[in-house]
């Protein structure tokens, strides 16, 4: 063996030990343990008890716990304490402690290894650092998210004389700014527009595409309100704008509303988006089937084709993005268009906001399901004397 002896691997031991009689007192102590205290042998041997050399939080917890436990167990390994040195510093360390038995069973002493911790508590402390420092830093991005979410999304939506309408916006992350959009505005005394759309990916570059989708929308609807021509101008300046090695796109339901005698006149142009569900105050419901529609800003000359449809009294008509519609379930199965259908179906006749808060409960109840942001955007005729017979 390369050490000289028993008795100096004991001393000069890589941590400390420490021997004691059964009430504390310090039997005995290595050379490696005395030079991190700075204490000298005979200042602690039969002076003084294994308690004295802990700090006061220490000190009780190791009356309270720590000493019980070891009496019953016989031995207790990694338990961490904060030993006060010569100088009156502190030091961390890991204890683990055993009890010796005599022939006869009956407990003699305490044998106790020490181990230096200073290099962990050091460690512990910069992983603890890092860790605020990632929260704060996370904190940061969802606070710049949830800021840039908003600008992209309408403060508040027009009001339509004669419709109820209702909104909702549901980000699958907080960390992300979604592509997901919707709005409703005045086009000419007694018309509005309203559009809600899903631009492909996440992020600021969806964020990017999606400003430029909404104003555009917008601007050439104020232009000029058929809805088909309004989905080819934003076609052409996405297909403009993002060709080549970066492509950007979006899916789209757009449409136009005006108000009438009892209820209101709806022209809708879809461009690759899930159809708008319509559900009538008798109890039917329609995904409304519109001609065309492929998706904005993938092709040069894409096909965009508009359709009419009348709202009356307690009539409700739906649009969503695919968050909801493609959202799993209990966290295994797909939600199915024709689920959505039979759901709110039910509810017929309805409103606007109620059709808001039965969805806005679906996504809440798939929890870690909904793996896409979700747009709704919802508009109804009020019934005559109340919402329902």
């Amino acid at each position: 063996m390369l050490e000289d002896s028993a008795e100096d691997l004991y001393e000069h031991a890589p941590c400390g030990y420490l021997s004691t009689l059964l009430d504390g007192t310090i039997a005995k102590i290595n050379a490696t343990l005395l030079g991190w205290l700075g204490y000298a042998r005979e200042d602690v041997v039969g002076r003084r008890r294994f308690a004295d050399l802990l700090t006061v939080g220490g000190r009780i917890y190791h009356e309270t716990h720590f000493a019980p436990l070891l009496r019953m167990q016989g031995e207790l390994g990694g338990v961490a304490f904060e030993l006060k040195t010569a100088d009156g510093s502190r030091l961390p360390v890991l204890v683990t402690s055993t009890v010796k038995t005599g022939t006869d069973g009956q407990p003699q002493l305490i044998r106790t290894t020490i181990f230096d911790a200073r290099d962990r508590r050091a460690y512990e402390r910069e992983l603890l650092r890092a860790r605020e420092e990632a929260e704060r830093e996370r904190d940061r991005v969802q606070r710049l998210a949830r800021t840039l979410q908003q600008t992209l999304l309408p403060p508040a939506l027009a009001e339509v004389p004669g419709v109820e309408v209702a909104a909702y916006y549901h980000p699958a992350s907080a960390d992300e700014v979604g592509g997901d959009f919707y709005d409703l505005f005045p086009l000419t005394g007694d018309t509005w527009g309203f559009f809600l759309g899903d631009v492909s990916g996440k992020g600021a570059a969806a964020a990017v595409v999606t400003s430029l989708a909404r104003y555009t929308l917008r601007a050439a609807a104020v232009h000029d309100p058929d809805p088909a021509t309004v989905l080819d101008r934003l076609n052409t300046v996405l297909h403009h704008e993002y060709r080549g090695s970066d492509p950007r796109y979006c899916t789209v339901v757009l449409g136009r509303i005006r108000p009438e005698a009892g209820g209101a006149a709806v022209t809708l142009a879809t461009g690759g988006h899930p159809p708008a569900l319509l559900i009538r105050a008798d109890g039917t419901s329609e995904f409304l089937p519109v001609p065309g529609g492929q998706l904005v800003g993938a092709l040069p000359q894409a096909r965009f084709a508009a359709a009419d449809v009348v709202l009356g009294p307690g009539d409700t008509l739906l649009l969503y993005s695919d968050g909801l519609t493609e959202a799993r379930a209990h966290g295994r199965v797909r939600y199915s268009e024709e689920e959505l259908q039979e759901y709110l179906t039910g509810l017929a006749p309805t409103t606007a906001p109620a059709v808001i808060t039965a969805v806005t409960g679906l996504l809440a109840g798939f929890g870690d399901g909904v793996e896409d942001d979700t747009a709704l955007l919802a508009l109804s005729i009020p019934r005559p004397g109340g919402d329902r017979p």
